[in-house]
């Protein structure tokens, strides 16, 4: 049975790989842990082990291929058989062979058996009788398995290399998977509601046309699969943070094929850059991070074109207009995986925690006039529009220095003091609630704070969120107030000991005390902030010199924010 290799991580922030010699040609004998193949990243150099033994069938991309991680770069088998026809395939030079990689996971591993439901006609990759296999993708080093929630392609569809092809769910995120290459989408081996482990085949792209062994309606009169969309959907999941798997050779009008690594194309969206316009000093004029970041910094990016303005996040607008009704139904809906988790972690959490909240009003007046003098010019120096969330990040940053009690846990009776600040930023799905992680916060100025958190806000919305930017979270802020609420009661994000909610931003008449003493009524800027805290672990004391100290952050406010 054919074993996939693919291209590891190596580094929670490393995205891509450059292949830079491969150990073995095709039909040659290989044992498990030999060295296979040579890469190179922005971080290290390293010879890659082989993940099973057997012979060298198939090299999918040539020495020089830059490459994004969990894609298959070559294949193994056991007794060798195919090795004669893929035997051009290690000598093709310059050019990568995208049009047959398929994502697997994070590390190399040998085929999982199918999960799910009984009968299942999953099987393990290389299994497909001809075509490209689409695999359960591995979402995070610690996930085992995915649950397919609807496939956005039927039987016969036509669909493009990483255009969006299933959405699966797992513990922690739910994220559209792309189809490993272009062409007519000829089976599908998994149906919606399954549960499959990494690593299996649930569909197969240029195989046998016509077999669904799904359950679901293909009829030749064109019925669409049970639960699939119409044409259309948000961006492909991203692989990590920093890439979008879209075509490593993208044509250009005159010809010539513009060459760049996911990373690079990542930039220059960002950026609203044309890649023809930035010289690539790399094989064949392939655009390098360098090329790109160089370009910008002498001023290219301008010359381009302004760049789009970020995704925003926590800001306060009015609520939206209410949807018309809908007609009332009888009907019984099974939750879905994320529905699921998060009713099963809040009556965990309800039941290790003793809650206790405390409400504070602070006044953010100062705040108000600070954001409305600056946000122009500080959109237009970092891209990113100007929210109210930062600077509550950062008083809680602040105020959780001077309080490590309130960023601790407590685990097997014992007081677990983190030497980081991770905070948690709750983000209202339209299918549920996630809670990204912005890391180390403690080490990030204002402006990076505010990329940070539009940046995840923005991702998770897309289901463009890797599972390593979810979890680890050491104290979570989560925002009701933008849908209006006064002030919200929050649930502890577990193994959290204190959770802040953040209330609508509001103007109230106030009164006003002058050092004399004297009082009058002003118009004030107020808001509302809900402390939930383990009372097994923090005493109303600490919850209120935290909160106090929270409050004068935001009320004497006089830091530079960037």
């Amino acid at each position: 049975m054919p074993t996939p290799v693919v291209m590891p991580q190596m580094g929670e922030s490393i995205v891509e790989g450059t292949i830079t010699k491969w150990l073995k040609k095709v039909g040659d004998r290989v044992e498990k842990d030999e060295p296979l193949f040579e890469i190179s990243t922005d971080k290290v150099d390293a010879e890659i082990p082989s993940s099973a033994a057997g012979v060298l069938t198939e090299i999918k991309f040539a020495e020089g291929a830059t490459v994004g991680i969990n894609t298959v770069v070559a294949m193994l088998s056991e007794d060798g058989a195919g090795a004669s026809a893929k035997e051009s395939a290690s000598k093709a030079s310059g050019e990568s062979r995208i049009e047959a990689a398929a994502p697997g996971g994070s590390q190399q591993r040998s085929a999982a058996k199918a999960g799910g439901e009984p009968g299942a006609q999953a099987a393990p990759v290389g299994e497909t009788a001809g075509g490209v296999p689409v695999v359960m993708p591995q979402m995070g080093e610690s996930i085992v398995e995915g649950t397919i929630t609807k496939w956005l392609k039927k039987v016969g569809d036509r669909v493009e290399k990483d255009e969006p092809l299933f959405e699966i769910s797992t513990d922690k995120v739910d994220a559209e998977i792309p189809s490993p290459a272009a062409g007519v989408l000829t089976e599908i081996r998994a149906h919606e509601g399954e549960t499959v482990q990494i690593n299996v085949v649930v569909g197969v792209i240029g195989g046998v046309a016509g077999r669904d062994t799904s359950g679901a309606t293909t009829s030749g009169g064109g019925e669409r699969a049970f639960g699939t969309t119409e044409a259309g959907s948000v961006a492909a999941f991203a692989w990590k943070a920093e890439a979008e798997h879209l075509p490593s050779v993208v044509p250009v009008e005159d010809g010539r094929k513009i060459r760049s690594s996911p990373l690079v194309r990542r930039i220059a969206k960002e950026h609203n850059l044309d890649l023809r316009l930035v010289r690539g000093t790399g094989t064949n004029g392939r655009i390098s991070k360098g090329d790109i970041l160089q370009f910008i910094s002498q001023g290219g990016a301008r010359a381009a074109g302004a760049a789009q303005p970020q995704a925003t996040a926590h800001v306060h607008p009015h609520p939206k207009a209410e949807p018309q009704p809908k007609a009332l139904t009888a009907e019984v809906v099974p939750l879905t995986k994320m529905r699921a988790i998060i009713a099963q972690r809040m009556v965990e959490s309800k039941r290790t925690s003793p809650h206790v909240h405390s409400v504070y009003k602070v006044d953010m007046t100062r705040i108000v006039r600070l954001r409305e003098r600056e946000k122009a010019g500080f959109e237009q120096r970092h891209r990113v529009k100007l929210t109210y969330m930062p600077f509550i990040a950062l008083a809680t940053v602040e105020a959780l220095r001077r309080f490590p009690i309130v960023n601790a846990s407590l685990i097997e009776n014992q007081i677990h003091y983190h030497p980081n600040i991770n905070l948690g930023i709750a983000v209202a799905l339209e299918w549920g609630l996630i809670v990204p992680t912005v890391r180390e916060a403690e080490k990030r100025s204002f402006a990076d704070l505010a990329k940070a958190i539009a940046d995840l806000a923005g991702r998770a919305r897309a289901k463009r969120l890797s599972p390593d930017e979810v979890g680890g979270s050491t104290f979570t802020l989560t925002n009701p107030g933008i849908f209006g609420d006064e002030f919200g009661i929050p649930i502890i994000n577990q193994p959290e000991a204190a959770i802040l909610a953040i209330g609508a931003l509001k103007k109230e008449p106030v009164v006003l005390t002058d050092v004399e003493g004297n009082d009058t009524i002003g118009i004030r800027s107020m808001e509302y902030f809900c402390l939930g805290f383990d009372h097994r672990l923090i005493d109303g004391a600490d919850a209120g010199r935290f909160m106090s100290e929270f409050k004068r952050q935001l009320e004497t406010w006089d830091g530079a924010i960037g």
